[in-house]
């Protein structure tokens, strides 16, 4: 991991900003492919997602839409220790999810003048669930409840076909959704599967969707820019980042290894440490050179870390921590400090506080949403929740005498806008 010393330096916004370590030059490549690969499944179909999976996933002549026995075999099939869990991270996931969702509220305004703030769930979502260099069926779970508890009535499924399943979507995958009572899923993964869904694929059965969620890697994230205001779409989930905040009180060894954690995901993932402390930075750096030789994964942790995206950040104090996670807005943030001032990190998908509640918590049991928006995002975008699926609308309803006390005001407001019309279309009301 490259080092990048911000201290004795007192930093703008905007410099705070281009000192945050970012693969830009992959997120743009990756928005022109996924430009095409949508277009392509726009025009052509399922054709286009077939060659798709022979190009990117190396199966043919696979069943797109999942017949109802993969699913049922899937489940009956499930080693039942990873049932439990997954089971137990749905009701976690549901409670939670539950307490996002806003009542209902009428206000009235005056006498007859009544509006009501209500939440619709929209009518159709499409779920994406990445399956390429790792399984995730914790992300069927993560989507669909909340959807589920939104009120959403139909969702579909899709995740990557696997040639070491016979082009079957991934055995755990199809369980986790059996499980939800899920029975619409496709075979069809990344761009593609973005575009499927928010185009739709008659001769597959595939309606278009509403709203499109689910995290993936940069081709992913970045089709749903692509098919922004054809459809609706969460934050764009990419790959996957990590940033920890840690004085000079942390454990090396638990930082690097939450660091490690983040880099297994993909080659593109961001492990970023911010300290103020030199002696736990070169700490760190030790302990992550030896989990990345030792991990499973270890050729693809060390892509990541070794990338732009990924290093260790030195900086005066822990104000200037708090000021470079601000710019940077992670998906995940961990705070490994003596004050955990919690309040004052405003931009993150998700915090994690404290030694004991890693990344990983969050990824499966903690009852929070994986799916948090990247690349800056979340300065602006929240995770995905129950409100994701979820739209507000407001019902107005005022009596005769509650529009004539109105009245004056909207023909004056009406007229100071050249729309005189809107103000006779009140008057109208009165006239004998």
């Amino acid at each position: 991991m490259r080092t990048i010393d911000l201290r004795g330096r007192e930093l703008t916004a905007a410099e705070l900003l281009a000192a945050v370590p970012r693969a830009q030059a992959a997120r743009d490549l990756a928005l022109a492919t996924a430009a095409e690969i949508v277009a392509d499944v726009a025009e052509h179909g399922e054709t286009s997602l077939r060659d798709q999976a022979e190009r990117f996933d190396g199966v043919e002549g696979h069943a797109i839409r999942v017949p109802q026995h993969h699913l049922d075999e899937a489940l009956a099939g499930l080693e039942p220790a990873v049932r439990s869990a997954l089971e137990e991270a749905i009701r976690r996931v549901r409670i939670a999810s539950a307490a996002q969702v806003p009542p209902d509220v009428v206000t009235e305004i005056g006498p007859g003048a009544r509006i009501e703030q209500r939440w619709r769930p929209v009518r159709r979502v499409g779920v994406y669930v990445p399956g390429g260099k790792a399984v995730y069926p914790s992300s069927v779970i993560m989507n669909v409840v909340p959807a589920q508890v939104a009120g959403v009535r139909a969702v579909a499924l899709a995740s990557p076909p696997q040639r070491d399943h016979d082009g079957r979507v991934h055995p755990v995958i199809l369980a986790a959704a059996r499980l939800l009572d899920v029975t619409e899923v496709y075979a069809m993964g990344g761009a593609g599967a973005i575009g499927a869904f928010a185009h739709g694929v008659p001769s597959l059965g595939l309606d278009p969707v509403d709203v499109i969620s689910g995290p993936g890697n940069n081709f992913v994230a970045l089709a749903k820019r692509v098919v922004a205001g054809i459809v609706g779409t969460d934050s764009e989930a990419g790959a996957t980042e990590i940033l920890v905040v840690a004085d000079a009180d942390a454990d090396p060894a638990l930082v690097a290894a939450d660091l490690v954690s983040q880099a297994e995901h993909d080659e593109q993932a961001a492990a970023v440490l911010v300290t103020d402390s030199s002696e736990l930075a070169e700490a760190v750096a030790v302990r992550v050179a030896e989990r990345a030789a030792a991990t499973r994964h270890a050729a693809r942790v060390q892509i990541a870390l070794d990338g732009p995206q990924s290093a260790i950040v030195l900086v005066d104090d822990i104000a200037a921590a708090t000021a470079f996670s601000n710019a940077y807005a992670p998906e995940h943030l961990e705070l490994h400090i003596t004050d955990p001032r919690v309040d004052e990190f405003v931009n993150a998908g998700a915090v994690f506080v404290g030694s004991h509640t890693p990344v990983s918590l969050g990824d499966y049991l903690a009852g929070s949403n994986h799916v948090l928006p990247t690349g800056g995002q979340a300065r602006y975008a929240a995770g995905l929740g129950a409100a994701t699926f979820l739209r507000s609308q407001q019902v107005i309803a005022y009596d005769r005498d509650a529009l004539r006390a109105v009245h004056d005001d909207i023909v004056a407001l009406s007229g100071s806008e050249q729309l005189p019309a809107h103000g006779e279309a009140v008057t109208a009301r009165f006239e004998a």
